[in-house]
């Protein structure tokens, strides 16, 4: 009887943050599936049943598989830089020799994360700028005037130089959780390791690592799962030119719901978004063995 009694009051305590998540998760997404199936405006009251004709119209468009590519590359650039080199930089600051210039560090790192990318985005669009740019007018100053190039005029470099923007941002914020986690790791691991003859690198894999792991599977999710929810650096920076060779899926909806005005479209590709970051999520997370049972 107090069992059923448990069960009851933990319902009752559950129930708020079920009608939430139901309200504000479960029903938008139904809702976005319901109108992927018509054809409608934003300003028409009327909707015309199409079935799966947008997802058709989607996966016979070149420029989505344009849109996954340079997805599917932000993602794989950015796992390697702001998971793994962020991993390195977090380590190297917690060596015992940069103890004392790490509050400096930190900051120097986390900086670009708090900015607005509004401003980010103006600020490298200058240095981007292949007349007046840092970039190519330092090159020029070197003698290296075959290496200067219109960064976000190419087709072939646009989406690099775009990727590398959110690199040089959201590094420190990986870092910063790192040394958070790093921080936690009792001295006492460090002393063993030290007493088992491991050195600085064998203990970085020893006990660093394995100690970090529930931050990295962090760090790995927001990062790769924020690849493919990109918009606002693509956006700023190119719009998706030139000739949409930067297009991601972010700007795919809003150019078909905000410029075409095609919500059923662009209710499509939103669910195309859900289903990719939701298959993505349960991989990391069965991956990382963190779904079963201790």
């Amino acid at each position: 009887m107090n069992v059923f009694r448990n069960r009851r009051l933990a319902s009752l305590y559950a129930l708020p943050a079920l009608v939430f998540v139901s309200v504000f998760v479960l029903a938008p997404l139904a809702l976005n599936l319901y109108y992927s199936l018509f054809s409608f405006n934003a300003f028409s009251p009327n909707k015309t049943y199409i079935g799966f004709d947008n997802f058709k119209r989607l996966f016979a468009d070149p420029v989505f598989y344009t849109a996954i590519r340079n997805n599917t590359l932000y993602a794989v650039i950015s796992f390697v830089f702001q998971v793994g080199a962020a991993l390195v930089i977090a380590a190297i600051l917690e060596h015992k020799l940069f103890q004392k210039m790490q509050p400096f560090f930190r900051t120097v790192f986390f900086i670009p994360s708090v900015i607005s990318f509004v401003v980010i985005g103006l600020l490298w669009q200058f240095i981007y700028n292949p007349d007046t740019g840092i970039i190519n007018l330092g090159l020029k100053a070197l003698g290296l005037h075959s290496l200067a190039q219109p960064w976000l005029g190419d087709s072939n470099l646009a989406i690099y130089a775009a990727i590398w923007v959110s690199q040089w941002q959201y590094i420190g914020y990986n870092v910063m959780l790192f040394l958070i986690a790093m921080h936690n790791i009792p001295k006492d691991f460090y002393e063993a390791a030290d007493l088992d003859g491991a050195g600085p690198v064998r203990s970085i894999f020893a006990v660093t690592l394995p100690s970090v792991k529930e931050m990295i599977l962090v760090a790995s999710m927001i990062t790769v799962l924020g690849a493919y929810k990109l918009f606002d650096e693509i956006y700023i920076l190119t719009s998706g030119g030139p000739g949409r060779s930067t297009e991601v899926l972010g700007t795919m909806l809003y150019r078909a719901a905000f410029r075409n005005d095609e919500m059923g479209y662009a209710a499509s590709i939103a669910t195309v978004v859900f289903v990719i970051t939701m298959l993505l999520s349960l991989c990391q997370i069965k991956l990382s063995g963190t779904a079963k049972d201790d």
